[in-house]
């Protein structure tokens, strides 16, 4: 039978070493006169010495930095690193951790033979021993993790012999906590490596310098998007394995603030171990190693910055995370995949209303909303992670939490898996302050946990919406915000969700009239959506959009020549098409600065030329030309705010609409009257009330002082 592996212990010496216990008494005697930190200080420098003279050429290889960046950090006063030198603490610090996460394995970094000089027999750690002792326990090392900031400590070569595929996910060390894209691409790699485990199991080394800071922060964060966990569990989890576990302040904050959750006061930060303690010849602190001597990104204070809709939000996940979020995109939506690298942002896009397409008011029953002026997105939430799809069709990830809905009224333990969904993102201007709140509004869904839904018509989408997405998310905050030890902070997430609105069209002047003004963010119309069409991705026919007649706009290419032409592209075919004959005016820079770049332009029909309002940061491609046709059209047909009003008041006294108008708010009525369950909580000359219902029966407790004294009544 095989035992378990300690994997604390020190590695089992390969044949061609001399074993540790042949220089017991040599190492004996002379501890008898030297502490084991001289010892070693003084041995180190004997092997250097030695290893200079009699073997100049028998050295580490390295790679070669070029003079200019040598004499750059000279002249920056960066102290001189040696690359030969063993990392600090390295020799005494446990080679490995236990298991966690199914298989993967916390570990220093194994160095390489030519360090041996440096390393007395019994403390080498090399992947010859570590790939030796995992067979020994009938164990088969599958993938390495690297995190080191530097390639120094071993050569990849062994490991591609026997089959082990090596990652390298550069790191600073020090004060640097690794970026959120190196963390996304950690998370990928493990999670790829164990979906493709079918027959046998293999494991996975991860590595930094000493295998607890860096190493901690990255498996703490595959725990908490694999595993339904706090970041409390999953730190502590990492440190019963590989203790102490994470003992910088700075990464285990870092991880608290990531996750939006609450540091309790009782959750310190483990001190240092004393291996890493080691102290120079001169008596001081050696400095943390971010293993190339360069110095960790200085800290910034986090200044107070305007929101604006070209910001760019989430961060980078790894191109083949991507394809195959895009390819799933794909399938929901019934869309031929195409060659690789051909795929385009396949939301469903409005049409400009135009005299033509204003019948369809006529012929299909339709809901009325605003037409924000923000920033459109898609969004995939899966159990990892929450992802912002933006007009180029790339994916960003950023921390969010859905729960699905729980249909028991509890609290849902599980989160959504793969549920698409379609809206905008707005910032709003608080009133009566200067602070800004971005918001996402979502007005579709494509797919609710892998399931597509597209063929359901809009109101059952809809509905849908509100109760599995927005319900479940604000019962749980509610819940959290309850309890004395929130877990979870929803208050720190980047942006607030909430579900857009729908209107009868009989509501559409009090809509523009009212609404619209009231609005804390900017608006440019409304939106005209069939109340029973499917989803309807890229060019929705049927879904219309009608624009002041001052945002009527058109997204350009523009480009300035050599001999100073201005031209305007739109794409036909997926190519450029030159507009012969239009140009631009731009206010505010020279056309200079707006070239290769796409702009949004409007039409003055006084002067007949475009004038640039913005740039187009979220797209990467022009209008298509019959866009631009429809937009033109919808100029030409000139729909005024009063000319639509008129329209909307002789459609919604069509028989058609007058039924559904009345069956509709009667509906919504009933759905009113059904909500009226609610908590209310009044505080009155030290009298709390809570209410819980009408027409059912429903308690007071009344508390005073330190009596309670409950009421039940029946309406």
């Amino acid at each position: 039978m095989i035992g378990a592996m300690d994997l604390n212990a020190s590695p089992l010496p390969e044949e061609d070493e001399d074993t540790f216990e042949g220089h017991i008494e040599e190492y004996a005697a002379q501890e008898r006169i030297e502490s084991g930190a001289e010892i070693l200080r003084r041995e180190r420098e004997e092997r250097r010495r030695r290893l200079k003279r009699d073997r100049p050429d028998d050295r580490p290889v390295h790679a070669y930095q070029p003079a200019m960046h040598d004499q750059y950090y000279q002249n920056k006063n960066y102290k001189s690193y040696d690359r030969n030198k063993l990392p600090p603490g390295w020799l005494d610090c446990p080679p490995f951790g236990q298991e966690i996460g199914g298989c993967i394995i916390p570990s220093k970094v194994p160095l390489s033979e030519f360090f041996n000089d440096c390393i007395p027999p019994g403390k080498r750690y090399s992947f010859k021993q570590v790939i030796h002792q995992l067979r020994v326990l009938g164990r088969k090392l599958g993938l390495v993790i690297d995190l080191t900031n530097t390639t120094r400590y071993y050569p990849t070569s062994d490991l591609k012999k026997e089959g082990i595929k090596h990652v390298k996910i550069q790191c600073k060390g020090r004060d640097a906590v690794p970026d959120n894209a190196s963390v996304n691409n950690f998370v990928y790699e493990v999670t790829q490596f164990l979906s493709r485990q079918k027959h046998s199991k293999k494991y996975i080394l991860v590595h930094c310098t000493h295998g607890h800071n860096r190493t901690g922060y990255m498996i703490v964060h595959f725990l908490m998007r694999s595993q339904s966990m706090s970041v409390a569990q999953a730190i502590k989890k990492f440190a019963e394995v590989r203790p102490p576990g994470i003992y910088k302040n700075d990464y285990i904050e870092a991880l608290y603030t990531f996750y939006h959750e609450k540091r309790l006061d009782s959750t310190p930060c483990p001190s240092t171990p004393e291996w890493k303690r080691e102290l120079d010849l001169n008596g001081e602190a050696v400095p943390d190693d971010d293993d190339d001597g360069v110095p960790a990104a200085a800290l910034h204070e986090n200044n107070e910055v305007t929101m604006t809709n070209d910001d760019v939000l989430g961060d980078e996940i790894p191109n083949d995370q991507q394809d195959a979020f895009r390819h799933f995109c794909y399938q929901t939506l019934k869309l031929n995949f195409g060659g690789r690298g051909n795929m385009q942002f396949p939301g469903s896009h409005p049409v400009s209303l135009n005299s033509d397409n204003l019948q369809l008011l006529r012929q299909r029953y339709y809901y009325a909303t605003w037409k924000a002026d923000g920033t459109r997105y898609m969004m995939l939430i899966t159990m990892d992670g929450c992802y912002l799809i933006d007009r180029c069709f790339n994916f960003r990830r950023v921390q969010m939490r859905f729960p699905c809905r729980n249909s028991n009224e509890g609290l849902g333990e599980k989160t959504h898996h793969f549920t698409l969904l379609d809206g905008e993102m707005i910032i709003d201007k608080l009133p009566d302050s200067r602070r800004q709140e971005r918001r996402y509004l979502i007005y579709d869904m494509m797919a609710i946990n892998q399931a597509s839904v597209i063929e359901r018509p809009f109101y059952e989408r809809w509905k849908m919406l509100e109760k599995e997405v927005i319900e479940p998310r604000n019962y749980e905050r509610h819940n959290i915000y309850q309890s004395r030890n929130p877990y979870y902070r929803y208050d720190l997430e980047p942006f607030r969700v909430r579900r857009k609105d729908f209107w009868l069209l009989s509501t559409v002047n009090k809509l523009l009239k009212e609404f619209i003004p009231k609005l804390s963010h900017d608006a440019d119309g409304l939106v005209f959506q069939g109340w029973d069409d499917p989803y309807v991705p890229r060019t929705h026919e049927g879904l219309l959009k009608w624009k002041y007649a001052r945002m009527n706009s058109v997204d350009f290419l523009f480009e300035v020549t050599d001999d100073d032409r201005r031209l305007l592209y739109v794409f036909e075919r997926g190519k450029k098409k030159l507009m012969e004959g239009s140009s631009v005016e731009f206010t505010d820079r020279e056309p200079s600065f707006y070239s290769g770049k796409i702009i949004e332009c409007t039409w003055d029909p006084d002067v007949q030329v475009w004038k640039c309002m913005r740039i187009r940061t979220d797209k990467s491609t022009p209008n298509d030309i019959n866009t631009y046709r429809k937009v033109m059209r919808s100029i030409r047909d000139n729909i005024t705010e009063e000319v639509l009003l008129n329209e909307i008041q002789e459609i919604i006294r069509l028989p058609m609409y007058a039924d559904r108008i009345r069956n509709d708010s009667k509906a919504h009525l009933h759905t009113s009257s059904a909500r009226r369950r609610f908590w209310l909580v009044e505080k009155s000359w030290g009298i709390y009330i809570v209410y819980l219902g009408v027409n059912e029966i429903f308690r007071y407790f009344v508390i005073r002082q330190s009596f309670f004294l409950f009421f039940f009544l029946i309406l």
